[in-house]
């Protein structure tokens, strides 16, 4: 029996994106099954109940590319259990090709997550047509399985330039995508046809809403697994801003974006983006074990290996966080 399929109607407020818990030897090529599952469940129940309205993992910073597919869906399976349908879970299943993207996508759907977070196969970077029809592909082959299109420009050395959006957003399975900055928001958002509802990052969510009140209606945040207080308030502060339309509304989200901006000073080496995704699954680790509210632990080979100052900013970026977690708890 086919399983219903999530619409761009449900996507809304804060999608947390998880990494995934590593065990205190994972950093050897040596050791197997590194996923600390209990930490998994602890961690997907503290978010729920922090109020959450989705669930993203196994991208980049969840090591998507260093988990073997026994690990992957024990975690997924984790997930989905804990969860126990009371907000949608995501899983992830990129991978290096159309076969083996799809083989993993049903059976994570067979796990029983809601949809997967995917981005294009990047061995070879792809033109549109081929990125396309790589989407066209997956949903063909898992038509009851929603879709968040795994936007990052430099993981998959893809420029998701507006003729991908207008012809992916065609497919139904399609509903979402987890986005980087909003400079081309507004024209991806038209050429889609408001058929994909693109998720910019919690320090973009302020300028999204902006932009169109209406449509720009959830965002991604790696920072809800740092303390979710901060990301909580502003997705409430957006949703009466937008509600009342009140300037004082709009400047109490303006503030809390403020607020978080401080945070991310020192997140990105040399204020480089490109400089980050070299280290971004160590990077945000670090972040997240320096705020204290998971315990991230070790990288998995071979993206074990960052440089020294660039971890010092992260665990600054999170100590910040874990101070304005707190200050925000206390209002």
């Amino acid at each position: 029996m086919a399983k219903r399929l999530m619409t761009v109607d449900e996507v809304k407020g804060a999608w947390a994106i998880m990494p995934t818990p590593a065990k205190a030897d994972a950093s050897s090529w040596r050791s197997e099954n590194t996923v600390d599952l209990d930490e998994t469940a602890r961690v997907v129940e503290q978010l729920i109940a922090s109020g959450v309205n989705a669930i993203l993992s196994l991208g980049t910073l969840g090591e998507c590319s260093t988990l073997s597919w026994d690990e992957k869906a024990a975690f997924m399976r984790t997930i989905v259990e804990t969860a126990r349908g009371r907000i949608p879970v995501f899983g992830g299943t990129s991978s290096l090709s159309t076969r083996e993207t799809v083989r993993q996508t049903r059976e994570a759907r067979s796990i029983g997550v809601d949809g997967v977070m995917v981005g294009p196969p990047m061995w070879c970077a792809p033109d549109v047509p081929t990125a396309v029809q790589f989407f066209r592909d997956l949903a063909e082959a898992c038509p009851d399985t929603a879709i968040c299109v795994y936007a990052n420009t430099e993981a998959f050395r893809f420029e998701f330039p507006r003729p991908f959006w207008a012809q992916v957003s065609e497919l139904p399975q399609v509903i979402t995508a987890k986005y980087i900055g909003i400079g081309t928001l507004l024209p991806d958002i038209n050429v889609s046809r408001k058929r994909i509802r693109f998720l910019p990052l919690d320090l973009d969510y302020y300028g999204a809403a902006r932009l169109d009140p209406e449509f720009c209606t959830a965002f991604w945040t790696s920072g809800a697994v740092c303390g979710p207080n901060p990301v909580m308030l502003l997705r409430d502060a957006v949703d009466k801003a937008r509600g009342t339309g009140a300037a004082s509304d709009w400047a109490e989200a303006h503030k809390i974006t403020g607020m978080i901006a401080q945070t991310y000073q020192t997140l990105f080496p040399n204020g480089s983006f490109k400089e980050f995704s070299m280290y971004n699954i160590g990077i945000e680790k670090a972040r997240m074990d320096a705020a204290g509210w998971i315990k991230a632990g070790p990288c998995r080979p071979p993206y074990h290996l960052v440089p020294a100052p660039y971890l010092e900013g992260a665990r600054e970026s999170g100590r910040r966080w874990k101070v304005l977690h707190e200050q925000l708890g206390a209002r």
